[in-house]
């Protein structure tokens, strides 16, 4: 493939790069925040070879291309050469768009990073099972550390992303986020004795490490501040002065006010996950064995998803919609490796073949954009066999133990050393929702004599 042509045309197809105003990747998607919506041809995308879809939503316009999008996405931001905004007025959006928007902004970019450290993980729970590492041993206390290392130091990875996303300086971002988990700190937190600040402030002593919530609103205050900042200080000692007056103006704000805030709204969000997955167990699985694909069709899957996941996971040690995300990835896959037994078209046939491997792997959208959904019949087959799979797994109470993406490859993430049985019915949750898609698949594909020609 010619990425740098494919990257010419999608950018082209946007509206050009004075249309741009951001642009960022997820595993399949390029996600561009445009200053003019109407300028985004879906047609003209949808006709480009390369391209498989295209999705608006939560203010982002995304362009699915599947797993080639990083070679895809490092020709499109040369093209921009620095010049990201254009004196055009940016459409209005609404207040949940806008929300959407800036959450994904937010996590997007630090996904590698967790799923790197919680394959880490997962990897250390494999070799220990099998007794071919031992707990005591110096290798178990390396790769133990830095497979905690993402979580452990998420608010930092969290701040620069946000500073990035609200326009602030990264490093003061960062600044933030460090402050907020430092040793002197955290020994406080330890201690449980009274402190105040400037002699008469009260600091409410939370811990913030693998926290989400309160960074992100930190950070956000924190960026209207350094704007003021920019704007009241002279240039003479702006350099030094408008970091200065931010820090020592977020102290108080950080520690007494605001992060104090987001630990009541973190917890108040465990809580509520608590109760769900303590109480009714059995409904996320169940649920997101369903919307999973409808939640991907709308490139919201990070978003409502991330959040949740990472605060179930630092709360419980567990999470419960990664069994409903498992299944309803495998469904896809069944799908359309029904309809690659069925096709006649050569072209056809293997990409419906390949793209329903990709779908067992984990990554569902050239399977589900390429083949399910454009046929549709087979779509709603691999709803119902995610559905199957979901009630299985959500009856059994399946757990995905750390996190990380759901496919075939990465199953290892329901093991559960405490359990083995988990990853018994995931396994079966998995079989039960590829027999159902597949079988349905097969039978109403090939009783429609028209979609029997189209393919």
């Amino acid at each position: 493939m010619d990425y740098k042509k494919l990257a010419q045309q999608i950018v082209e197809s946007v509206g050009g790069k004075g249309n741009i105003s951001s642009v960022t990747h997820c595993a399949t998607r390029l996600r561009f925040t445009l200053h003019n919506g109407d300028q985004f041809d879906e047609e003209k995308l949808k006709a480009i070879n390369g391209v498989m879809g295209t999705v608006v939503a939560g203010g982002q316009h995304q362009v699915i291309v599947g797993q080639d999008v990083a070679n895809i996405y490092n020709e499109v931001t040369p093209l921009l050469d620095g010049k990201m905004t254009a004196d055009t007025v940016e459409e209005p959006k609404s207040l949940f768009a806008r929300v959407l928007d800036t959450i994904s902004g937010i996590f997007t970019p630090i996904l590698p990073a967790i799923v790197g450290a919680s394959m880490i993980k997962v990897l250390i729970i494999l070799l220990t099972m099998f007794n071919l590492l031992s707990e005591t041993s110096q290798t178990y206390t390396v790769l133990t550390f830095v497979g905690d290392t993402a979580f452990y130091f998420l608010p930092i990875m969290l701040a620069y992303s946000a500073a990035v996303k609200f326009k602030m300086n990264p490093m003061l971002g960062m600044m933030l986020g460090l402050m907020m988990i430092h040793p002197t700190y955290m020994s406080m937190v330890e201690a449980g004795e009274s402190v105040t600040i400037f002699g008469f402030i009260p600091m409410t002593l939370a811990k913030y490490t693998s926290t989400v919530i309160p960074i992100i609103l930190v950070v956000w205050v924190a960026s209207y501040i350094e704007h003021f900042m920019d704007k009241v200080v002279p240039n003479a000692i702006k350099f030094f002065i408008k970091p200065f007056l931010t820090l020592l103006i977020m102290i108080p704000i950080a520690f007494c006010v605001v992060g104090p805030l987001g630990t009541i709204v973190g917890q108040g969000l465990e809580s509520v996950l608590n109760v769900i997955q303590t109480q009714a167990p059995w409904s996320l699985p169940i649920i997101f064995g369903v919307a999973a694909p409808i939640v991907i069709m709308f490139g919201m899957h990070y978003v409502v998803t991330i959040p949740l996941v990472m605060t179930a996971i630092a709360a419980n040690g567990f999470d419960m919609l990664g069994a409903g995300f498992l299944v309803a990835n495998v469904a896809q896959g069944a799908a359309a490796l029904a309809v690659s037994l069925l096709a006649k078209d050569t072209d056809f046939k293997a990409m419906a073949a390949s793209t329903g491997v990709s779908a067992l792997l984990g990554v569902t959208e050239p399977a589900m954009y390429g083949v399910n959904l454009k046929l549709r019949k087979p779509f709603f087959a691999a709803l119902a066999g995610g559905l199957t799979g979901g009630l299985i797994c959500g009856i059994a109470g399946v757990k995905r133990i750390v996190f990380g993406p759901t496919g075939l490859t990465t199953i290892a993430i329901f093991v559960d050393p405490d359990n083995t049985m988990n990853f018994i019915f995931a396994i079966i949750g998995v079989v039960a929702s590829f027999v159902v898609a597949f079988g349905l698949t097969y039978m109403l594909v090939k009783k429609d004599n028209k979609m029997i020609e189209e393919i």
